[in-house]
Parts: C-alpha cells; structure tokens; sequence
C-alpha cells in the first residue's frame, strides 16, 4: 500500500518509523533555514471539503518545507458546490498532476474511496473522514508524548522506542471523535495502554470491541489509573443539536463531570502532560487553569503536527527507497539516509 488511510494500517515497525523520521524532520525546523529539496517538484493537493484551519495550514507548511508545490482545494466557492462530485473533482485533479492528495471529507470512508478507485494515481493521506479516522492526529500526539515521556522524559535519545507501558485516558466526545479512534488503534499499536473516559451517551455502539478499557467516572481513573497523559477531546456541538442532542444534560453538567480543572490537574501524577486535538472549548471540556498549565503540551502539539506530516509526505513520495507508510510492511529503508544527505544539502 501507498496511502495512509488509517492508524490501524500501520504496524508496530511502520509506526514507529514514521515517529523517527518525524524526529529528523523537528530537527530541522530549529535551524534558521527550514526549508529541504526533497519533494521538489512534487506537487501535493490539499483537498478540503470540510472546514479546517489547523490540518490544512499544517498540512500546507509541510509540504512547502519540502519544497513541495502545494495547492489548495476548498469545496466552499468551488464546482463541488454547484454539483461536482468527488470523482470529477479528483479526475480534474489528477489532470493537473498531482502526486499526493490531503484529503479532509465530512463522510466517513472517503479517503479510502479515492484511493481504491483509481480516479488518481498519486499517495492518498486522510486528513480526517466524518467520525471515522485522522491518522496524522494520531501520530502526532504519540510523538508528542514518546518526547516527553518515553527515554527518561524526554532526555535520552527516544529513536526506535515505542510507548510500551504508559497510561493514557482519553476523556470525553469519543461517539464522534475520529481523533479518538485513531489514537486507540495507535496507542495500542505502541504498546500504551488506554482508558476512554465519557457519559455513557457519547460512548460509541460496539467499543468494547476496541483495545481499551472504558469508565464513565474521570475521577476515579485519575485517582485509580494515574494516568502518564490525559487527552481532553473536544466536546463537538456542531454534530449535536443547539440543545444538546440529548447527550448530556447541561454545559455546566458535563463539566462538573468529565472537565479538566485544577482540582484534576493536581491529582494527576507530577510528571503527566495534558494533550488536547483543538479547538478547545475553554470552560467546557477544559479550564483556563488546564489549558494553560506548563503541563499542556497543546501548543507543541501543533508544531510536532508539521514535523510529522513532513515524514508523512516524504516517506509517500520520496521515491522507492523511502518505503511504503502503511500496510504490507513491504518497504525495509528507514529513510533517515535521505533526510540526513538533504538537511547537509541545505545547510
């Protein structure tokens, strides 16, 4: 395979791979010039059809440190909004060369259609599909705490290791959160170990199926578990109706009940980190206190999210030797040769 659709299509040696190659990449981006020749040439197509801010623009400095050609594909003021359909679309794309294509889709399973159906020849990444998966998220927030607790917190060399042994309760709108799902298949991939933590009404049909334990009562996980990270998901009310949907009784409710506030935050272990995918709803799912603690790590999260998206794209299109991403554990080269010949390129 040469896509990446979806956190569970990558083994245990693939994802770690891409965790290194991500680590190359960060170190790059602490230079004065940021900027590497490996995808000139390319041209990667960010193709949008539901609103984002944070992916696309990620997505967009990746590939741009690249020295990919980018180009931006919004479904707002578009034929898609006349009628177009995702086929036409990608053949229209496909006829202008694309090499990649960054797909975001409010349905779920769209990626995996466009990349099986032959309407284009490039590397296909999911950039997040419905409730179904975002694969990038994943990898980044596991980068993200193999950096600061994998290797002595941090401060050994963390290159090969997995995240074998540590703790991670992801707490709150998992019934519509692809960033949930991912990060389960992932972490578990790894060797964490996952608590889901949520009211029962936004705890979806058939989790038990999934590797990871689940309770309705954060407070008892916090006390009990003593989690190495907690992962506040965003409560998604665009997905509910303005009442609620029902989910739960009341904003206040919710927080009193699966908010991080001070109070948590000081029953966490010392050394835990708080992780968030944003946009935060500040004083629901999350207070001020929390958000803005030294222990979040949700603005880092944002800058690993270039590093690794930088692997992504580099390990899809930077040749054969790079290797596939997912599946089929096919490719063997690790792909640090490269990145170490091109960063000496550009110094």
């Amino acid at each position: 395979m040469r896509h990446l659709l979806s956190a569970a299509d990558l083994d245990l040696a693939e994802a770690v791979r891409v965790l290194d190659t991500a680590g190359q990449m960060a170190a790059t981006q602490a230079r004065e010039i940021k900027k590497l020749p490996t995808l000139r040439g390319r041209t990667v197509v960010n193709l949008f059809f539901e609103d984002s801010t944070r992916t696309r623009i990620s997505f967009e400095t990746a590939a741009k440190r690249l020295s990919a050609d980018v180009i931006n594909f919004s479904a707002k003021g578009s034929s898609v909004s006349k009628g177009e359909s995702l086929k036409d679309t990608a053949l229209t794309l496909q006829a202008m060369g694309a090499d990649a294509v960054v797909i975001r889709h409010q349905s779920s399973g769209a990626p995996h259609t466009l990349a099986r159906s032959g309407w284009t020849h490039g590397a296909v990444v999911n950039a997040g599909d419905g409730t179904h998966q975002h694969p990038t998220q994943a990898l980044l927030d596991a980068f993200t705490l193999r950096r600061h607790l994998v290797g002595d917190g941090g401060r050994a060399d963390v290159s090969g290791r997995d995240l074998a042994g540590l703790k991670v309760a992801i707490v709150g709108d998992v019934l519509h959160s692809r960033v949930a799902r991912s990060n389960v298949q992932l972490l578990h991939t790894l060797g964490a170990e996952v608590t889901l933590v949520a009211p029962p009404t936004l705890v979806p049909v058939g989790v038990g199926a999934w590797p990871a334990r689940v309770s309705y009562h954060l407070d008892e996980v916090v006390e009990e578990v003593q989690p190495d990270a907690i992962m506040m998901l965003r409560v998604q009310r665009e997905r509910m109706s303005s009442a609620g949907g029902g989910f739960f009784p009341s904003p206040l409710e919710y927080t009193r009940g699966y908010g991080l506030d001070a109070r948590r935050l000081a029953a966490m272990p010392q050394h835990a980190i708080v992780l968030h995918p944003g946009p935060m709803n500040r004083g629901l799912e999350i207070s001020a206190d929390a958000a803005d603690s030294p222990r979040a790590v949700i603005v880092e999260q944002v800058a690993n999210g270039v590093a690794v998206r930088m692997a992504v794209l580099y390990l899809l299109l930077a040749g054969a030797g790079a290797g596939a991403v997912t599946g089929g554990g096919s490719g063997t080269t690790t792909g640090s040769g490269p990145v170490v010949d091109e960063t000496k390129a550009e110094a």
